[in-house]
């Protein structure tokens, strides 16, 4: 038995007891109850944790591990741009808390690099290029976490879009039958059931703590970021401001988005042709060519015909 072989066989069965010691002391019920200052806390958060969730004198070193993780997570940046792109995909989740799972993916895939250069140690496969493989599965892990979070946004912004139409057409219905902007707009958010008018109502609910209904508006344009819906919430402040017909200017912006809808439309269906051609092209094509010219083949080296 090489050296290597010997450290991976002790690396396994070494995790296998730890872990297996760990979760005995979990259940040991002196140890798994919550200690006293962690049932208090909430009751004297203004004298222990602001938020009440982490105990004053923890008694095991793993507890606690959700506060040293959101720091943790903390210092890995939870910045601006992060916080809009997680209010864009409608998580609920703050930075940190992504942050977190983030860091947590990579774990998980550098102990699943681990196990596979274990794996090729004790199978006698083991490369150098084999130690690459907890590092990259670690940065695969990270990369994947934040590319979930960029396709819900792109998915959540494709339902604006396509409910940005049919709201503003309601709204523009609202105000010709003689209703306020923020009436209409808490109508909007009453009757709707989309991601849209979820916001309307978030918009609205700010207008009601004291922010104005342009400020409450542009947030809402700012955090969504989708294009269409920015284009109409600009032109909506600017009637507000100047005292144009806000009517008038809702019913532009609806024809507008249904004219991006289709052009989005026609190029969506653009692209899926191209994209239905290359089974014709590559698989159905050749086949049917095999197909005719096959037996011909045959029949020539037979001498048939």
């Amino acid at each position: 038995m090489s050296t290597a072989t010997t450290v991976a066989v002790a690396l396994v069965l070494g995790g296998s007891f730890a872990t297996g010691v760990l979760l005995v002391a979990r259940r040991v019920p002196r140890w798994a109850a919550p200690t006293l200052s962690r049932r208090i806390a909430p009751y004297v958060r203004d004298i222990a944790d602001p938020l009440g969730l982490t105990p004053l004198a923890p008694a095991l070193p793993w507890v606690g591990w959700r506060a040293r993780r959101d720091r943790l997570a903390a210092g890995l940046g939870a910045n601006d741009a992060l916080v809009r792109r997680l209010h864009k995909a409608g998580w609920s989740q703050d930075a940190v808390a992504f942050r977190a799972g983030q860091l947590g993916w990579a774990l998980g895939g550098a102990l699943v690099g681990a196990v596979l250069v274990v794996v090729l140690t004790l199978t006698d496969r083991m490369t150098p290029v084999a130690v690459l493989l907890p590092p990259l599965l670690a940065a695969a892990g990270a990369a994947l976490c934040d590319l979930r979070l960029t396709a819900a946004a792109r998915r959540r912004a494709a339902r604006v879009e396509e409910e940005l139409p049919t709201v503003l057409e309601f709204l523009a219905l609202c105000l010709a039958a003689g209703e306020g902007l923020r009436d209409a707009l808490r109508r909007v958010g009453e009757v709707g059931a989309g991601e849209l008018t979820g916001e309307i109502r978030r918009a609205v609910l700010a207008t009601g703590t004291g922010s104005s209904l342009a400020d409450a508006l542009g947030e809402l344009s700012r955090s969504l970021d989708v294009p269409a819906l920015s284009r109409a919430i600009d032109q909506l402040i600017a009637a507000i401001d100047r005292g144009a017909p806000l009517a008038g200017v809702l019913q532009a912006q609806a024809a507008d988005a249904r004219e991006d809808a289709k052009r989005m439309l026609i190029e969506q269906a653009g692209k899926k042709e191209v994209a239905m051609l290359l089974p014709l092209v590559f698989l159905i094509l050749p086949l049917s060519v095999l197909f005719a010219v096959f037996p011909g083949v045959v029949m020539l080296r037979l001498g048939i015909g």
